[in-house]
């Protein structure tokens, strides 16, 4: 059996970590705060990233045309049906979590923070969008809570992030993890698995650089191509290559037995919805995924980190 693990899992799932850490089911609850992006109001660039959606990648948020509490509480009372002694975590989602006065992100953050059976934050952001007065804030926010603060970065190689319009490079990224770390800060990097002409090396190449890195956890998804995005015209001018099902479980095994094996693995494949997906068709079918890599990870005998130096 896996060191971190006490099912089938042969990697560290976030279920698994919470268990252990809170003695308790949590549940990470989305949020839509309202904030904007600086890579679509002109500050780093304009558009977004090519695959971001409407909803500034926040499909599962709550409405922002709503306060904060409310979001809230229509996701716990679904989930107290379920876990009634359940314990939360907020998840600021959807677009730039930290790119606002820290007076306004208090504000926000505080209301979520006071809620019965919060035990901390999760907060999705850009490395370039986290000032050293947010920085000071979040230092002294971890202190009191579970704070954690999740980097997109996709991809290390600078052609693929040009390309997707990333707009903030490695360096940049590999700052702002430094700095977070020096203020014992947890920080968790997304990937994108698939994005345009990556090949299955680089896909990999990714997962073992940020292997190396103080990094406490990671979130892989597949490249969704969405309807009403730039990634969509790009698709469809260029027709190229999306991962097939079986090409996506291989790629992720191989990522696992190179990632560190304490490195919590927050989400294993993406989650678009139905209604706005155009390829790959195959990811609407998330539980047979997990299946299938798990099967694979069993077929051979491998587990996280096993090829980890």
């Amino acid at each position: 059996m896996f060191k971190y693990s006490d099912s089938n899992k042969r990697y560290y799932t976030l279920d698994y970590f919470y268990k252990h850490k809170f003695n308790s089911k949590v549940f990470k609850v989305s949020l839509n705060a309202g904030f904007t992006c600086p890579n679509k109001d002109g500050t780093v660039g304009v558009g977004g990233c090519i695959y971001c959606s409407k909803s500034g990648s926040g499909e599962y948020a709550g409405d922002k045309t709503k306060d904060l509490v409310t979001q809230f509480n229509e996701v716990k009372e679904m989930m107290l049906k379920k876990w009634p002694n359940a314990k939360y975590i907020g998840y600021f989602q959807a677009n730039t979590n930290t790119y606002a006065p820290v007076n306004i992100l208090k504000e926000k953050y505080e209301k979520i923070l006071a809620l019965d059976n919060v035990v901390g934050l999760n907060i999705a952001t850009r490395p370039d969008a986290i000032s050293d007065e947010c920085l000071d804030y979040l230092e002294e926010l971890s202190k009191r809570t579970y704070l954690t603060i999740e980097l997109g970065l996709q991809t290390i190689h600078e052609r693929t992030s040009i390309l997707i319009n990333r707009c903030h490079s490695l360096e940049c990224f590999n700052d702002m993890v430094k700095k977070l770390r020096e203020r014992n800060i947890n920080v968790v990097v997304h990937i994108i698995n698939g994005l345009p002409y990556e090949t299955k090396e680089m896909m990999i190449e990714t997962v073992k650089y940020l292997s190396k890195l103080d990094i406490q956890g990671i979130k892989i998804h597949a490249l969704s191509i969405l309807k009403d995005t730039q990634l969509e015209k790009l698709y469809k001018e260029n027709k190229f290559k999306t991962l097939t099902r079986e090409e996506y479980i291989d790629i992720v095994c191989d990522q696992l037995e190179y990632l560190r094996e304490d490195i919590v693995v927050h989400r294993i494949t993406g989650d678009p919805k139905v209604s706005d997906l155009i390829e790959p068709e195959w990811l609407i079918k998330k539980v047979t995924i997990l299946n299938d890599i798990d099967k694979e990870m069993k077929r051979r005998n491998s587990y996280q980190g096993i090829k980890y130096k």
